[in-house]
């Protein structure tokens, strides 16, 4: 097998272990973050990044020492010179640099401070990912180690989002999340890097991991099917659309011609 060859299969093989893992139940959101890294990257030492989470969980006692730990001694912040690099999407290069965005240095926060005891969990306020300790009034701001209080949560969202204060600000916003929501979003800002570089091959496997989680749309599904017919597998889009058109039946009618318009291609 040559060099393509063997990273189209490793490239599978993360996917199709994510789909079992978010297919069996609440998935675990630690390995769901290393099987999107090792997509990313076949040679992602997702070992290396265990043994990593637990070094860096050792001797915490409190949420203090935990910020303290990775925003003063580790050096864990922000990437504002280049936020939308893909490595900041990969739990295994956040780790490594010491830089990422907000949802994957909330996965940084969560998963260490679940080594030492500490109960954090992820909150997907649009615009800006937080991170909420149990039983506290505030709420982390993974991108920078602060702590902040509703204001300044109001505040993160505004200057995130674009939208100013004839919006509302719902508190449901600041609400915890599960494992499956952080997930979709992760790869929803993959997708959108992908898409946005043209790169087909790096937007395929993110929207087949996509399309393992809930709250599919149609247009992820025909976005799937133009990545695959775009490679000339016009039967293989023609498929989807119709499979999917039997999942989504508000959008069945859409989805199926845009099947028969990939199938045209076959004649």
């Amino acid at each position: 097998m040559d060099d393509d060859g063997a990273r189209r299969a490793a490239v599978d093989g993360a996917v199709n272990r994510f789909l079992a893992l978010v297919g069996s139940g609440p998935p675990d959101l630690l390995e769901g973050a290393l099987e999107i890294a090792r997509a990313a990257d076949p040679d992602a030492d997702v070992e290396g990044a265990r043994a990593e989470l637990d070094r860096l969980a050792t001797g915490l006692d409190d949420l203090d020492d935990l910020v303290r730990r990775l925003y003063v001694e580790e050096g864990f912040h922000g990437d504002r010179e280049d936020y939308y690099d893909p490595r900041n999407s990969s739990l295994t290069q956040v780790l490594d640099r010491r830089a990422g965005i907000p949802i994957t240095l909330a996965v940084v926060c969560i998963e260490v401070g679940r080594r030492a005891g500490l109960g954090l969990d992820p909150v997907g306020m649009p615009g800006h990912f937080l991170v909420h300790p149990h039983g506290a009034l505030q709420h982390l701001d993974p991108f920078t180690g602060e702590m902040l209080d509703r204001e300044q949560c109001i505040r993160r969202f505004r200057e995130s989002t674009g939208l100013g204060p004839d919006v509302p600000f719902d508190d449901a916003l600041l609400a915890p999340i599960g494992a499956e929501a952080v997930l979709v979003r992760m790869l929803t800002n993959l997708r959108g890097i992908h898409r946005s570089r043209g790169d087909l091959g790096e937007l395929g496997w993110v929207l087949r991991m996509r399309l393992g989680l809930p709250g599919v749309s149609a247009i992820e599904v025909a976005e799937l099917a133009e990545v695959r017919g775009r490679r000339a597998a016009f039967r293989e889009a023609a498929d989807l659309l119709e499979e999917w058109a039997e999942v989504l039946p508000d959008d069945a009618e859409a989805l199926r011609r845009h099947a028969r318009q990939w199938r045209a291609h076959l004649n």
